[in-house]
């Protein structure tokens, strides 16, 4: 019983406690400040261990998803447009929408904010314990069409498909030819009530059917998508046009 705190540090990392062995001394020299009870010593390493754990697992779930740039939905300001009043926003935040696999489609021109609140919301979803994963429809088109011969675009398929929210910015921002759209509709198939779906277009849902070039294809990703879906028009003046800064 009378072991070192080296040892019992060691023993902590046998144990793959590492975060909790390299705080012991100080959670020890606070029990000791404080007169802790056994328990009350075992419930703060046990609450220091699990509050790293969970640290490192948003850390590894924000690493994984591929965000273009870190933007909460904290800064969205959401006074700056008319699509989404505070109450709605909330309701977003809320994520009862992802847990019933319901699906998010933003249209907008460039700059309203759509990319920005796709990302607020993928990092909510990531505290909240979800896996996200964020590409650009060029990047999801490119990695399709690689996976078969590139380890890379296999691994990140992978990741897409495992995850709870898939986001997919600018989607239609250019025409796809047959085999790209057969491609892209084999990824909304795969996720199809398995997970939810935010998309960000400048193109509205009918539309989509000349950039795909193909009605039938068409008509099937739309049937999966817009099954369970809330559809945000975000129309309006942009938001990065009116709040630029001077250069001079």
């Amino acid at each position: 019983m009378n072991q070192t705190v080296k040892e019992l540090q060691s023993q902590f990392k046998q144990l793959r406690l590492v975060e909790t062995a390299e705080e012991l001394p100080r959670l020890l020299r606070e029990a000791e400040q404080v007169s802790w009870t056994y328990l009350e010593l075992l419930e703060a390493i046990t609450h220091f261990e699990l509050n790293k754990r969970e640290e490192k697992s948003i850390e590894r779930r924000m690493k994984w998803a591929k965000f273009p740039y870190h933007k909460t939905l904290m800064e969205f300001q959401v006074k700056e447009q008319n699509a989404l009043s505070e109450r709605q926003l909330t309701q977003l935040q809320e994520l009862n929408w992802l847990e019933q696999q319901y699906n998010l489609i933003l249209l907008g021109p460039p700059g309203v904010g759509k990319t920005h609140l796709s990302v607020g919301l993928g990092i909510e979803a990531i505290q909240k314990g979800f896996q996200v994963y964020f590409v650009t429809m060029g990047e999801l088109l490119h990695l399709l069409k690689t996976q078969e011969f590139t380890h890379k675009s296999q691994v990140q398929i992978k990741r897409l498909q495992a995850s709870d929210l898939v986001i997919i910015d600018d989607l239609m921002y250019m025409a796809m030819d047959q085999r790209e759209a057969n491609l892209f509709f084999q990824v909304i198939n795969h996720l199809y009530e398995r997970s939810s779906i935010i998309l960000t277009s400048n193109k509205s849902p009918e539309e989509w059917g000349e950039l795909m070039g193909d009605e039938g294809i068409t008509t099937a990703i739309l049937d999966r998508l817009l099954h369970r879906v809330e559809v945000v028009s975000m129309n309006g003046d942009s938001y990065r046009m009116k709040n630029r800064q001077n250069l001079f």
